[in-house]
């Protein structure tokens, strides 16, 4: 594993703000930047207010299209963020009394975005009125033209970043378009249609019409945003904290129980990340394997006994996507081993191509390789016409992909012919014959970056104090979140003495480690054997670790869940 540096987090806010929290604690917050106690109070009337451009257009038309009896066709995206999305738009839809179908393009054969075929196939298939996007649109110029050009007025609700001006849609809702006030420019796909729905029912109750309780589908929005891996602002905490107690309280759609059942999770006891490790692969798998029709269908069911099969589905795609994944790994690993470099000799960034790669797990894959070697990363496939290759892009703190591939876009416009996404996560589109051209490219241009940037960084909460090595800690902990991307779950660091060690599976490392007050706590290494050097016979061993709840034979104690392990720790 690439040795890392251990620093602790540095203080964003003032922890003094927080006087009725332990001292550690008040830290954690003021490390992610929480200012006041207000913003500890997740409850829905926080919500910031919906000063979202194009809000207002996008909820007349909608709702003229309900009254006349239009056809409305919702046109997704094929991951977990556009299944949830489209799922809330009909589900809502259907409950104003609209007529409403939905229409997902097949990633392989469409690609992304409102495309002029998809705007081709949603007037064949259904001759709509209104075509509404979710997750998707703000860059459809030419689609959303098409669209209109077939006589259908189209509003885009999307939430990914654009530099350019807007399409010419009927009307636009993206807290990130260009022109927005609305303070939180983190809402994922699901979060602006939740959005829209909601006002669009406010406005409805004003004129005496048929409303709906939008609140009863956040479930869905909770499972798109964190699956989308969203920053978890106080906005988004809300609206995921709101989404998981529902789920807790098993008043969430069939789908969402089914999967969970499936994967052996106890819903009452769910955590918010289960939400991106154990729900949002499955729904994921059927966008990255196959089609998201199963993903949305299984969502949309009404029922368990309809959700279950479709949940089966979804958890076998799941597990081939795992098999196809860790293969691509390793031959993407071999590749990078031809290169003849180590650790210390690591180019800028790291693009890999094979002509037999599966489209559907590249991010994936460049995630995985980003984590391990800490380098902006982007792996390809080939795509069906033959002529060209998708990417699929992931990066590091301090590098934002999408942008760097617009650098290399804009110095070379014959390169790149699609690209699109957010500062850590992107995709492109090139020709084949490009491939060289564009690495040798994108890798100098990463390699200007300050090289401060691609040294491993472990941020820690610092060290916890003795006597909260106690299970207490950790419902606390647990009652302060929902945590994710920018608000971090806490970890700690410490220095403890080793009285005993022992290899579970010869991989898993289990530790019984000594407290400076004489107390005695376990702790586990998972996949130790392949990340770390391991010597007992030294007695000391530097973790970094979160605390965690182990439950074994009906005995719940504290458990300590190792993230980093090292005995020549490298501190600045």
């Amino acid at each position: 594993m690439k040795e890392m540096i251990v620093q602790q987090r540095p203080l964003v806010s003032r922890p003094e703000i927080f006087q009725d929290l332990p001292e550690f604690v008040a830290r954690i917050l003021a490390g992610r930047g929480v200012h006041s106690e207000k913003e500890l109070e997740l409850k829905l009337k926080n919500l910031l207010a919906p000063t979202m451009k194009g809000l207002e257009q996008a909820i007349q038309i909608i709702d003229s299209a309900i009254d006349e009896k239009q056809k409305i066709v919702i046109v997704g995206d094929y991951d977990a963020d556009g299944a949830t999305s489209t799922a809330l738009m009909v589900l809502a839809l259907q409950e104003f009394g609209a007529q409403v179908e939905y229409l997902v393009p097949d990633r392989f054969k469409y690609g992304y975005g409102l495309t002029p075929a998809i705007a081709d196939l949603a007037f064949q298939r259904f001759q709509p009125d209104l075509l509404i996007t979710v997750d998707n649109g703000i860059s459809s110029h030419t689609g959303v033209a098409q669209a209109q050009a077939h006589g259908m007025q189209v509003i885009i609700t999307d939430h990914h970043l654009t530099t350019k001006e807007t399409p010419t849609a009927n009307a636009v809702v993206n807290p990130n378009q260009l022109g927005c006030a609305f303070p939180s420019k983190a809402l994922a796909g699901v979060g602006v249609a939740f959005y829209l729905l909601a006002n669009l029912s406010s406005y409805r109750k004003k004129q005496h019409k048929s409303v709906i309780q939008v609140t009863q589908y956040l479930d869905l929005v909770a499972l798109g945003t964190y699956a989308d891996v969203a920053s978890l602002d106080f906005n988004n905490r809300i609206l995921v904290d709101a989404g998981l107690k529902r789920i807790q309280q098993h008043l969430c759609r069939p789908g969402i129980s089914a999967l969970l059942e499936i994967a052996g999770r106890n819903a009452a006891q769910l955590h918010a990340a289960d939400l991106g490790f154990v729900i949002g692969p499955r729904i994921n798998a059927a966008g990255r394997m196959e089609t998201m029709d199963i993903g949305i269908a299984c969502l949309l069911a009404d029922d368990i006994e309809t959700a279950y099969p479709l949940a089966q589905q979804l958890d076998h795609l799941n597990i081939e996507r795992r098999q196809v994944e860790n293969q691509i790994k390793q031959e993407a690993l071999q590749e990078l081993e031809k290169l003849k470099f180590d650790q210390q000799q690591l180019p800028a960034a790291l693009v890999v191509f094979d002509t037999h790669w599966h489209q559907g797990v590249i991010g994936i894959v460049a995630g995985r390789l980003k984590e391990q070697f800490y380098r902006p990363s982007i792996v390809f496939a080939a795509d069906e016409d033959g002529i060209h290759l998708k990417g699929s892009a992931r990066s590091i703190d301090g590098i934002h992909i999408r942008d760097a591939i617009e650098l290399v876009a804009e110095k070379h416009p014959e390169m790149i012919s699609h690209f699109g996404g957010h500062a850590a996560a992107a995709g492109l589109t090139l020709k084949k014959e490009q491939f060289q051209s564009f690495k040798i490219e994108f890798e100098n241009l990463i390699a200007q970056y300050d090289e401060s940037l691609f040294d491993s960084v472990l941020l820690t909460d610092g060290e916890l104090p003795s006597e909260s090595f106690q299970l207490s800690t950790v419902d606390l902990l647990q009652s302060l979140g929902p945590w994710g991307q920018k608000f971090p779950a806490p970890i700690f660091e410490g220095k403890f003495d080793v009285l005993d060690s022992r290899w579970l599976k010869e991989k898993h490392l289990k530790l019984r480690l000594g407290l400076k007050n004489g107390q005695v706590v376990e702790a586990i290494a998972f996949n130790a054997a392949e990340k770390y050097d391991f010597n007992p016979a030294l007695g000391v061993v530097d973790l970094v670790y979160e605390l965690a709840r182990n439950e074994f034979n009906g005995n719940i104690s504290l458990q300590l869940r190792i993230l980093y392990l090292s005995q020549n720790l490298k501190k600045t």
